[in-house]
């Protein structure tokens, strides 16, 4: 766990850490919000890699544009628990506005998603991007992207972990409260919807006490075949392996239905999907 109780994705420490050494290069060796761009632009992976192919924005004149700045600005410097060097003050209200998105999203990580949206919505970069270029960050890097995993091969876990199992039809009317109070009426109804089929492709999540802390679903958003979705995890149960276990026991079925592929549809925790099932995010047209 980081400092103030905060964590941050593997994608976002390696995008702090290229910010910092892009600062350290500069001048006057305080972290500005142009060196958060700079790092996200320097990431290569995930919807962070499409973006460094659609963009048409030059890390050399962005660094030129920033000497410029930094001649005629107030460099104060001030310190921050997130960062190892200094930072100026558009930073750390830049870090407060990120932190903002996390919670509002009810996500547990912060990631580059958050970053960039509050590199955009705070407007402290707009000098250096041109219109087009702001509409792929914010249409790439700051939306939930549909991804794409390979089932055929796919070695499965031990999921003997946690106690999961498909639904019946008493855990209708809980679900449903669990889902809109946690999540979106939306998700409740594809719940709701997915009931009505004779063997709602659901599983549930249960504690030590057997109240329900999770859910994941399958076949079930708009009738679509191959398309996991949606899942959540009550925040307060997050990154104890719920999510984990419940992904892959519908995974599993799908890959015993035959589906040599499942969309994950809507992902906004990139970096999760990546990371437990080998996903990667659907370029876009």
């Amino acid at each position: 766990m980081d400092n103030l109780n905060i964590y941050f994705t593997t994608r976002m420490r390696r995008i702090i850490e290229n910010a910092e050494k892009e600062a350290q290069l500069s001048k006057f060796k305080v972290l500005q919000p142009i060196h958060l761009l700079i790092g996200c632009l320097e990431e290569k992976t995930g919807a962070l890699g499409e973006i460094s192919m659609k963009c048409s924005i030059d890390k050399c004149s962005l660094r030129a544009l920033l000497d410029e700045y930094e001649e005629t600005s107030d460099q104060q410097k001030i310190n921050s628990v997130y960062f190892n060097i200094a930072i100026t003050k558009e930073v750390a209200n830049i870090m407060e506005v990120v932190i903002h998105y996390m919670k509002k999203y009810k996500q547990v990580y912060v990631n580059e998603g958050h970053l960039l949206k509050a590199l955009i919505t705070t407007n402290v970069i707009d000098q250096y991007l041109s219109d087009e270029n702001r509409e792929i960050l914010l249409n790439l890097g700051t939306t939930s992207r549909d991804m794409i995993t390979h089932l055929g091969n796919y070695t499965f876990p031990d999921l003997s972990c946690c106690d999961v199992r498909k639904v019946n039809k008493y855990d209708f009317q809980p679900l449903i409260y669990f889902v809109e109070n946690n999540f979106s009426i939306e998700w409740s109804h594809t719940i709701r919807e997915a009931f009505s089929l004779n063997e709602p492709t659901i599983y549930i999540a249960l504690d030590n006490n057997g109240d329900l802390v999770g859910f994941a679903a399958y076949d079930v958003y708009k009738n679509r075949k191959c398309y996991f979705g949606p899942m959540g995890v009550a925040l307060s149960n997050r990154v104890s392996g719920i999510g984990y276990s419940l992904l892959h026991h519908c995974l599993k079925d799908m890959s015993e239905i035959g589906y040599e592929y499942a969309i994950i549809g809507g992902a906004g925790p990139i970096e999760f999907y990546e990371k437990a099932c080998n996903a990667v995010v659907i370029p876009s047209l």
